[in-house]
């Protein structure tokens, strides 16, 4: 099903699982650029402007936030990269045009949607200066902002297993020494280290390598609660 088949007010969840969620991003990447184009009033590159990554991930968060209780997907996902890119410039000294226009139709969202409402939270903004320094990481590992974007589990469940297996990864040297070496991941002592299926290190292995990178530094705090990234025993 294509995208102009579920622009409708509300959402089927089902475009929003895992196993559909790469078509669907694919599928709403003009809505993705069209917004964020309209939101810093200016023509971004898709390849080289952080903004639409910013937008990428916050659309994704949307995706794994949304429920149909909070009305029409597409209004919730333009408040969500709105706020991200709120977030972003004020960290940043790279001031956008974020004032919209009388006419702009985007006015609506907030007299009509609470930002508290979808849990915007201050620890998800992301600084500048780490997304520049992750970006030139990831170049390293053939990866990207859009890999995240595109890799990142739907499920609380399935979040949580790929961090502490990414977490026990970042306390074996071995392991660490291996990724930062070869670029790739140890998937045979990542099982055997962790007691997990090959099948699960290996469909989740992006997303595993991001998270080793980002929870081995002490350069991202800002991308780690953007990620919802949190040290083992928090809520």
């Amino acid at each position: 099903m294509r995208l102009s088949k579920i622009r409708g007010e509300y959402m089927d969840l089902d475009f929003l699982r895992k196993e559909n969620r790469d078509n669907f991003i694919k599928d709403s990447m003009n809505f993705i650029y069209k917004t964020t184009n309209r939101i810093c009033k200016k023509k971004l590159d898709s390849k080289n402007d952080d903004e639409i990554s910013i937008a990428l991930i916050a659309f994704n968060k949307a995706c794994d936030t949304y429920d149909s209780k909070k009305g029409s997907f597409f209004t919730y996902a333009s408040v969500i990269i709105k706020n991200s890119l709120i977030d972003f410039f004020k960290k940043s000294d790279k001031i956008p045009y974020l004032i919209w226009s009388e006419d702009d139709d985007f006015n609506s969202i907030d007299n009509n949607v609470s930002i508290n409402n979808f849990n915007i939270a201050s620890e998800n903004s992301i600084r500048m200066e780490e997304i520049k320094l992750l970006n030139q990481e990831l170049m390293k590992y053939k990866l990207s902002f859009k890999d995240i974007a595109e890799s990142c589990p739907r499920h609380k469940d399935t979040r949580n297993s790929l961090l502490n297996i990414a977490l026990a990864c970042i306390h074996t040297e071995t392991i660490v020494s291996y990724l930062q070496n070869k670029k790739q991941l140890p998937v045979k002592e990542i099982c055997l280290l962790t007691s997990s299926k090959r099948k699960l290190i290996e469909n989740w292995r992006k997303y595993l390598i991001v998270l080793i990178i980002i929870l081995s530094s002490d350069d991202y705090s800002y991308i780690k609660g953007y990620l919802n990234i949190e040290k083992a025993g928090d809520n």
